[in-house]
């Protein structure tokens, strides 16, 4: 009897990840390693000529470091170039911010619409 994890040889599947967690590991790198994510919702979206899903991400940046590192994500996501294999990043956008000064902590809630590639 074979495994899911496995093909008929007995050789491992190679794994493969959703583009939901390609887009999610994608926006932690953007963030420096310095974020934990919170949240991250994915809902289906279509158009007349695309396909994909909107999906929303909510990261937390705790102390000096990391703070400085989601001032940077904020400037730099609407304008990044994400490499999502099939993938598209048509918008990216932050959409909340909350900003606390003692202890250092900001929590970033951004919004990405992936669209498929094709």
């Amino acid at each position: 009897m074979y495994s899911d994890l496995t093909f008929a040889n007995g050789l491992p599947r190679p794994f493969r990840r959703a583009p939901g967690e390609r887009l999610r590991d994608a926006v932690l790198a953007l963030a420096q390693g310095k974020a934990r994510l919170v949240r991250h919702s994915e809902n289906s979206w279509a158009s007349i000529t695309f396909a994909g899903a909107r999906h929303r991400l909510t990261l937390q940046f705790a102390g000096s470091e990391a703070v400085q590192a989601g001032e940077n994500f904020i400037a730099f996501l609407p304008e990044h170039e994400f490499a999502l294999p099939g993938q598209l990043v048509a918008d990216a956008a932050v959409t909340e911010v909350d900003h606390h000064l003692e202890p250092p902590l900001l929590v970033i809630t951004c919004e990405v619409l992936v669209v498929e590639e094709g």
